[in-house]
């Protein structure tokens, strides 16, 4: 995972949150002109207290709303609700699964179905201890119901006391409410942990009154915030749908990018491949004949395939890759097994065997039109040059061809994604700042930001060289 780079500051002793002699208008730039790249030292993120912090818990219930009267509700003959009840639940286990669900799908539809919203997904994260308070992830999922207590809108969401398992950076942020005297954590998120995937946010079932409680769960999330006292409220990786109307209810937007692959239509491989340039053609007919001159043996196994023994040889994958490269394993043991045993169908799991051994893997789930590529590994002291390509790309692009799919998301960043195949898309976050200052700096950060993504994308859509990557600044 990225992070941002800064250098330690002693902390300015008297300013809180609203001093008159608080200067906070340039705490994300040295030059509001110029974004720069800062070489200075990185620091940790957490100082004393703040590193200790506990979530507080809330009490479950929030709230009560009218439902406003609808000529479409009032030309049929079902019992139309009249009332709203939201409530707070510490875990997902409370909540029924064929409720949440059916939120889920409705918001979606089939076709478009996403495995990382779904109860089985989330409950894993839970079962498994990868997601819970422990680790700086207290659920604080959403519930709207009517009089007759039917589940008809969920949000996930959790109070968390880091940054970590977001992919979407805010660790200046905190760094500057530190600086002046405050504190940033905890934060509320909404999000699907560890799973940098746009989809639905806000779940919400179809009927007359969806919109109302689509703005029910918006308020009761921000209220939340207030009765909390907490510095903020992010909802990341949304559909572009809610994106914009979250805009309406005072959230900051940010966006970012990714790299996705797009079906054409491919009967197979070798069709994808002629609608390349020649160059790329060319580069990744080298990089897989490359991986198959090393008498390496690739499958796809979906499903039942996917044995226990499996999942332990991936874990151990898994935490060589987060341990060696990225720092930290977020995700336990049993979360793969868990995973594997709830969500069986909608599972591929991409192995290379080397004399029968397997030697690295390439988890992706299964949705509606896509193929989501999300974690891969392989053993230490274990380098056999492109398998990367093969296990995570190349193969990701067969299956989905395969299973006639529309797209594969290959997770995020990665420009070298382009040269096989990938192209750049835009994802975006929503951020509701309580304190009036910061909230008027971050969003001037934003501003310069979201023009040097757009000059990012642009530069592609021209075939032009690629501008300089946007980078924290020292503070």
């Amino acid at each position: 995972m990225a992070a941002c780079c800064y250098s330690a500051a002693p902390l300015r002793p008297s300013p809180f949150l609203r001093s008159p002699h608080r200067h906070v208008e340039n705490i994300f730039y040295r030059n509001s002109s110029q974004i720069t790249v800062s070489t200075s030292k990185f620091v940790a993120l957490f100082w004393g207290p703040r590193r200790t912090n506990e979530p507080r818990e809330l009490n479950p219930s929030l709230g009560a709303y009218k439902l406003m009267e609808s000529s479409e509700g009032e030309a049929t003959n079902e019992l139309r609700p009249r009332q709203i009840s939201l409530s707070v639940f510490s875990s997902i286990s409370d909540i029924s699964a064929n409720e949440w669900d059916a939120c889920a799908i409705d918001a979606t539809g089939h076709e478009k179905f996403n495995p990382f919203i779904s109860h089985a997904f989330l409950s894993s994260l839970e079962e498994s201890r990868s997601a819970v308070k422990e680790t700086g992830w207290l659920p604080q999922h959403i519930v709207a119901q009517d009089e007759n207590k039917n589940i008809i809108g969920v949000v996930p969401l959790y109070l968390k006391s880091h940054s970590y398992g977001e992919y979407v950076f805010d660790h200046s942020w905190a760094d500057a409410y530190y600086r002046y005297g405050s504190r940033y954590y905890p934060k509320l998120q909404s999000c699907v942990p560890f799973t940098p995937v746009t989809g639905q946010r806000i779940l919400v079932r179809n009927t007359w009154y969806k919109d109302q409680v689509f703005d029910m769960l918006v308020m009761a999330m921000k209220d939340l915030t207030d009765k909390l006292q907490i510095s903020s409220l992010h909802i990341t990786f949304p559909t572009e749908n809610e994106w914009d109307k979250l805009k309406q209810s005072g959230f900051l937007q940010r966006i970012g990018m990714q790299y996705h692959w797009k079906n054409r239509n491919y009967k197979n491989f070798e069709e994808f491949l002629m609608d390349m340039k020649q160059s790329k053609r060319k580069n990744i007919r080298q990089e897989r004949k490359k991986v198959f001159a090393q008498n390496l043996k690739m499958k796809r196994l979906y499903g039942d395939e996917i044995k226990a023994k499996h999942w332990d040889c991936f874990y151990e994958f898994y935490r060589n890759t987060t341990d060696n490269k990225w720092g930290s394993a977020y995700l336990t043991r049993d979360f793969f097994h868990i995973l594997g045993s709830k969500m069986v169908d909608h599972v591929l799991l991409i192995v290379a065997e080397d004399e029968g051994k397997i030697v690295a893997g390439a988890l992706n789930l299964i949705g509606g039109d896509t193929l989501f590529g999300r974690l891969w590994g392989c053993l230490p002291h274990v380098y056999f040059p492109n398998l990367h390509f093969e296990a995570c790309y190349y193969q990701a692009i067969e299956a989905a061809i395969d299973l006639k799919l529309s797209k594969v998301e290959a997770g995020a960043q990665g420009e070298h994604k382009i040269q096989r195949g990938y192209l750049p898309v835009t994802t975006f976050s929503c951020h509701y700042i309580l304190d009036d200052d910061f909230r008027k700096v971050i969003d001037n950060f934003l501003v310069y930001e979201t023009e040097q993504v757009w000059c990012t994308l642009y530069s592609f859509s021209l075939g032009l060289p690629q501008v300089p990557k946007l980078v924290w600044t020292s503070f």
